[in-house]
């Protein structure tokens, strides 16, 4: 509301956040004294680069690790071809191995940009979705609509997830249902999914493969439109912009929105004991995340006592070229996983897929106006009929090339001129399905271009010369994808938004030689920013040298160095990075069940601010406040869980409890697809508990479902908590407010208002070197602009990465609405309907100059209330009061802890804790109905999600090495 808004302006700004450090120590002062300690020291001259820490120095970019054979005589080539084809520094491929080279042979040395195996295309349309429910909604229409083909390769998909909620009236939108009813009418399904989602899942079972997983999440429909992104098609993904918790539905059950497994809690889940008295034993039980995904049933969260965890994600739909190139790594992982398991085998069920693929990835168009891929693309209102015939329309910077990106090493960004793959198909739809057909052999989705290694061989006597006529041929045979494209088809390519598919893939994953292009983009988009960088993503690990092995990635020497050539010229300049305050899913993190989460922890604070090499740390000891610069924070929120006098009316009246007829409700939702209609008849508990509630009044209060959950209150325009009504059943109102971690599962980084990258690929090892894990991401470049500010000046911006980042910064602020999931709008349809924003708003204002000192402080204010609100009311642990383990026996095992305790006959058993997790503290507030008006007083405080990360947290521990150690192998599965 306004008036909450505009109180923000005034509040003091946090010294964690956003601190100033010359004054005395406070609770949050570490980051100050380790400024303060290293500020006596002198400044660097202006211009100078000082090795900071072992940190980036000032070597030559992409070509270093070829002309550095040939020394003094190729030196100001190499500085030549730097600047003509590369990045600043030197981590476009220090970032993956301990020295300055690649291995021979290591990579395929491809010309596109980034060292991608796809060029920029242009003549895209590209839509962001921003959580799961419009994003499945989506992808349902576009599945109903399949007519040739449905391409799907996930980490893991979940048959029984409904893609449109609530599930009770939305039957044939469970996903194996969608894939059966598209079959039965002609289209061809292909689906990869990795194979060890349970033992990665659970960590159970540690094998060699753990280390590796393919983590796409991509879905492609008749070959034309592609949905990627951070969203599997799995439980726990789908969710609404207000993320609600709680599902408790005493008035309906039909109105579940997260039936079964689907309801879950990727934490432990410490239950209260009940029945010590009847049996001699505590009952306890522990949930990790989806523990038992093929027994649903197995999922013992009570859904009056315990919330699930929210999620927070990103992905995106598209048309056009640059579809060719996922169309292309889909055949390439098919056909290597054919070859490697079932070729070898002679399974007769599965055969190789086929396809052709148009080199400039378009079709010939076939009349005026058609896009060329048939359909018409969509064109902004906002774009001029002038922009829409521009070819190169990167004007970004005045000064800029036309055609060129501030934020590539300027390689040249189209491929050779050959207008097939070599991979060959009959159908319309250029590819076989791949079941039991007639196998044709592929060629290869790469080209294998001359190495750079062995170009620098062949300068011979007269270098310079060669070197000239070298780039001159490069540029020539390496046009932008908009001249390839008029070479091959003598006609003009539609303009459109320039995309580039960039991968993270090697032998084991692929079949080809190891890529990590998109480590390079990362790296090049940072080094090259003028302003800030937004990064959200669920992890957090990297390097500044190679002082801090087992990490090899450099993104963080990137941003060292971007870091401190703002500061030494004297620039604003932000990063602010969105990650989750506990990664992996712990729940009680001093168990040793939890040493994969503490070893992240660990890895991820010595990338942010300890450990000697950290950014921050670097950034202090070269003279500035690393706080200036970049920040860290989290998400969280609360719910209320309707466990109201409603509820118990329904269970009287019907002699059945709400949890034995919601299983009933679950047990129909997750009947196999082929089950016929009438799928909630014949369970008696439902049924009767469904009658009773029909003698419900449910005009007013908790018996409508309105107030099932009260996630809308920290929302735009939703209702003061204060003024939420309730109604004591068997629990009071300060019992069941209920609070969590909103788990940041997003892959997104945002430059400048310009330049977006998306995917699927986290922002550590594991996803980032190339011989990990497989991945895949979009580069995204819209040359549509729209007005709008940086630092106070006007300004203007991509329309699609300043859409995105303004509507991601406003959903954590809560300065959207609650998103309802029965009214879809525009942002609930697929590619060819164009995302809606309401441009210069009250909202959109407050969020539209990322550099203002009126939005930092907004930003750093509301994370700050939020984090002391939440503080206060739940002891969420990691809190930045907590920097020993005596500290978290304190804040949260005192509360939150079941202990140990040996009987007389020798049995183990675990005793009751004051509270269940997630749950008030109720001590720290007055007895009875007082303290829940207290509470919810708090609660009124809180706007949105954003939290601070509390980077002091376990600051006077080694948090991994407590309990169990690590060793080289869980290294490398949680880097």
């Amino acid at each position: 509301m306004a008036s909450d808004q505009n109180s923000d302006y005034g509040q003091v700004d946090d010294s964690l956040a956003y601190g100033d450090y010359d004054g005395e120590e406070g609770e949050r002062g570490l980051i100050g004294d380790t400024y303060r300690k290293l500020r006596g020291r002198p400044k660097p001259q202006q211009g100078t680069d000082p090795n900071v820490n072992g940190g980036p120095g000032t070597s030559s970019g992409l070509g270093s690790f070829v002309f550095d054979k040939l020394h003094g005589a190729v030196h100001d080539i190499g500085s030549e071809l730097t600047q003509r084809l590369g990045g600043r520094g030197q981590h476009s491929h220090t970032h993956t191995h301990s020295g300055t080279q690649c291995a021979h042979g290591m990579h395929d040395n491809s010309q596109h940009r980034f060292g991608s195996f796809a060029p920029q295309r242009t003549g895209n349309d590209v839509k962001w979705f921003v959580d799961g429910c419009g994003y499945m909604w989506a992808v349902s229409r576009a599945l109903e609509q399949a007519v040739q083909s449905i391409w799907i390769l996930d980490w893991w998909l979940s048959p029984e997830l409904y893609l449109r909620r609530p599930p009770s009236r939305n039957e044939q939108y469970r996903i194996d249902r969608m894939l059966q009813a598209a079959a039965q009418r002609g289209v061809k399904v292909n689906i990869i999914v990795y194979k060890e989602v349970t033992q990665a899942l659970t960590r159970k079972y540690l094998t060699p493969t753990m280390p590796r997983a393919h983590h796409e999440k991509l879905c492609l429909v008749d070959g034309k439109t592609a949905f990627m992104g951070g969203l599997d098609l799995c439980y726990g993904r789908w969710d609404t912009h207000q993320h609600p918790i709680a599902d408790c539905h005493p008035s309906n059950l039909d109105d579940i929105v997260f039936p079964g497994q689907d309801f879950n809690n990727a934490r432990w889940v410490i239950a209260q004991m009940s029945c010590v008295e009847i049996t001699g034993e505590a009952e306890t039980y522990s949930v990790m995340d989806f523990q038992d995904v093929n027994h649903w049933q197995n999922n013992k969260l009570n859904r009056k006592d315990s919330s699930r965890m929210g999620w927070s994600d990103v992905s995106i739909s598209l048309r056009g070229p640059v579809v060719e190139d996922l169309r292309a790594h889909f055949v390439e992982r098919w056909n290597f996983i054919y070859n490697e398991k079932y070729d070898v085998r002679k399974d007769v069920r599965y055969s190789r897929l086929t396809f052709s693929q148009n080199m400039a990835g378009a079709a010939s168009q076939t009349e005026p106006g058609a896009s060329l891929y048939g359909y018409q693309s969509y064109r902004s209102p906002s774009r001029s009929a002038e922009a829409e015939s521009q070819h190169q329309a990167h004007s970004y910077d005045q000064n800029q090339p036309s055609g060129a990106s501030p934020y590539q090493n300027n390689q040249p960004s189209s491929s050779p001129q050959t207008t097939s793959r070599g991979l060959e198909d009959d159908s319309g739809q250029n590819a076989s399905r791949g079941f039991g057909a007639e196998s044709r052999p592929t060629s290869s989705h790469h080209h294998h271009h001359l190495r750079l290694e062995d170009e620098a061989r062949d300068l011979g006597e007269d270098i310079r010369g060669r070197f000239e006529a070298g780039t001159r041929h490069v540029f020539e045979q390496f046009p932008s994808g908009n001249e390839h494209h008029n070479r091959l088809h003598g006609q003009l390519q539609e303009a459109g938004i320039p995309c580039q598919i960039v991968r993270s893939c090697t032998k084991w994953s692929h079949g080809v030689p190891t890529e990590h292009s998109i480590a390079n983009a990362y790296i090049s988009v940072i080094e090259n920013s003028k302003h800030f960088v937004y990064i959200e993503n669920q992890f957090f690990i990297t390097a500044t040298s190679n002082e801090q092995k087992p990490i090899r990635n450099k993104i963080g020497a990137a941003i060292v160095d971007r870091i401190l050539r703002a500061a030494r010229a004297g620039e604003k300049y932000k990063i602010i990075v969105l990650m989750p305050a506990v990664p992996a899913f712990a729940g009680d993190l001093k168990d040793d069940v939890s040493l994969g989460t503490r070893a992240i922890m660990e890895f991820q604070y010595n990338s942010i601010n300890r450990g000697g090499h950290s950014i921050m740390e670097c950034v202090a000891n070269a003279g500035y406040d690393p706080t200036e610069y970049i920040r860290f924070y989290n998400l969280r929120n609360y719910d209320r869980i309707n466990v109201s006098r409603s509820m118990r009316e329904a269970e009287q009246r019907s002699g059945v409890s709400y949890e034995d007829a919601r299983n009933e409700h679950d047990e129909a939702a997750e009947l196999p697809a082929d089950t016929s209609r009438g799928l909630y008849s014949g369970r008696p508990n439902y049924q009767q508990y469904q009658q009773a509630t029909d003698q419900l009044s449910k005009q007013t209060g908790l018996s409508t479902g309105r107030w099932d959950s009260v996630s809308e209150c920290y929302m735009q325009g939703g209702r003061d908590i204060r003024e939420v009504p309730w109604e004591n059943g068997d629990y009071p109102e300060i019992d069941a407010f209920v609070s969590e971690e909103l788990y940041v599962h997003s892959k997104v980084l945002i430059a400048d208002d310009h330049i977006a990258i998306c995917g699927s690929a986290n922002l550590n090892d594991r996803s980032q070197l190339g011989d990990h894990d497989s991945e895949i991401a979009i580069i995204i470049e819209d040359p549509s602009q729209i007005e709008s500010y940086m630092n106070g000046r006007p300004y203007r911006a991509a329309k699609f990465a300043a859409t995105l980042r303004r509507e991601l910064f406003r959903k954590h602020l809560g300065l959207i609405p609650a998103q309802d999931m029965e009214r879809p709008d525009q942002n609930y349809e697929p590619i060819g309907v164009p995302n809606i924003y309401d441009y210069g708003s009250r909202e959109d204002q407050m969020v539209m100059d990322p550099l203002s000192d009126v939005f930092l402080h907004l930003w750093n204010t509301r994370a700050k209330t939020n984090t002391d609100a939440f503080g206060r009311i739940f002891h969420p642990v990691p809190h930045d009061d907590v920097r020993t383990w005596n500290d978290y026996d304190s804040f949260y095992g005192h509360f939150f802890q079941s202990p140990d305790k040996d009987l007389a006959d020798k049995k183990v058993i675990k005793r009751p804790s004051k509270y269940m997790w997630g749950h008030v503290v109720a001590e720290n507030f007055s007895p009875g109905d007082q303290g829940a008006r207290e509470v919810k007083e708090l609660l009124s405080t809180i706007k949105g999600t954003l939290v601070e990360m509390p980077l002091l947290f376990l600051i006077k521990e080694d948090i991994a090495r407590e309990g169990m150690g690590l060793n080289a192998f869980t290294e490398e599965v949680y880097t």
